[in-house]
């Protein structure tokens, strides 16, 4: 579908011009393969500087194959992965997670797009019952698939719980950039220091060509992940020019610079069209996201030049995506649309 503005999703953004020069600077002669080049090394070192010293990070073409390499990481094919209904790798990944790991995923429903440990505790029964899968991890989103942003205390309340119960603790990252922007705290404050095991941190979404990192804070339980990274086909060959859009994200804070700019927006976004009596916004919004309900008739009718998800069509709720390079203009057009829509 060709539209001149799109709200669907951060992925359908470019590349932030800065990320596009650090690839060039790459392709200047030639490099080791598999992640054995400077490029890589230097990269390692800005991951250990926001992370942690001690972290392994395996850097991957995208964000299903870094679930894939965590759940692969922790659990066995006979283990199970507790997560939220509207996880990621629940409902967006085409089943990779239990076709390519072999475990099942035990959902919770949460309204607002979080867990917490009352909604874990309800699938540990059966617990050494031989004839039922054996949760092995939980996996929380950060920001949620609902926009939503869990707080330092929340994470940590979770982490705690994981491990008193015999359970690793997963993170899908792929906007960890914005949670960290709406909490104001650094990427490994609110992911590795809280007691997350492994994380699946995204840069695609916000503003790289293509990349992801499998962040493992306990090394001890990834020695393997190297090799897995290779069963699971996400071990890039030209690792440098992977390695080169992650350096020019950690540079000056670019990562936070755009993530702080694409929440913004949702924020204009959500604060112009507030006031329209026909609109209501079924979300907190805190990240990137603004989650809407409207007539169908406005849908449809913005659905004619605008691109944007139905999240629940019965309801019709509505996903509206804001990215790095989102323009206030842009935002004043569209709730200038939903607004004649609405009429």
């Amino acid at each position: 579908m060709a539209v001149d503005t799109t709200f669907g999703s951060d992925n359908h953004s470019g590349v932030h011009p800065a990320v596009l020069e650090a690839i060039a600077a790459a392709n200047r002669g030639p490099a080791v393969a598999y992640g054995l080049d400077g490029h890589t090394e230097a990269t390692l070192e800005k991951f250990r500087a926001h992370f942690g010293k001690s972290v392994d990070v395996y850097m991957v073409f995208n964000g299903t194959g870094a679930n894939v390499i965590s759940i692969s990481t922790l659990a066995r094919s006979f283990q199970a992965v507790i997560c939220s209904e509207h996880a990621h790798i629940n409902a967006d990944e085409c089943g990779a997670p239990e076709s390519a790991t072999g475990c099942k995923l035990l959902t919770v429903h949460a309204a607002d797009g979080k867990l917490t440990p009352e909604m874990i505790a309800r699938h540990l029964q059966g617990r050494l019952d031989q004839h039922r899968v054996q949760p092995a991890l939980v996996s929380i989103t950060q920001a949620s698939e609902l926009g939503t942003v869990y707080s330092a205390g929340e994470v940590k309340a979770i982490a705690e719980f994981c491990h008193g119960h015999d359970l690793f603790l997963h993170m899908d990252g792929a906007r960890l950039c914005n949670a960290a922007a709406a909490l104001g705290l650094g990427l490994g404050a609110i992911s590795g220091d809280l007691g997350v095991d492994i994380l699946s941190f995204g840069g695609t979404k916000n503003g790289l060509l293509m990349g992801e990192a499998v962040v493992s804070f306990r090394p001890e339980l990834s020695r393997d992940t190297i090799f897995i990274r290779k069963q699971k086909m996400q071990l890039a060959s030209k690792m440098r020019f992977i390695a080169a859009q992650f350096s020019a994200f950690f540079t000056d804070d670019l990562w936070l610079e755009n993530a702080r700019h694409a929440n913004r927006m949702a924020q204009l976004l959500a604060e112009k069209v507030k006031s329209i009596p026909a609109v209501k916004i079924v979300q907190p919004v805190q990240a990137n996201a603004v989650f809407a309900s409207l007539p169908r008739a406005a849908r449809d009718k913005l659905l004619e030049k605008y691109f944007f998800y139905t999240w629940d069509e019965e309801k019709c709720e509505v996903r509206w995506m804001c990215s790095f390079n989102t323009t206030e203009k842009q935002v004043g057009d569209f709730a200038a649309a939903i607004a004649a829509s609405c009429k």
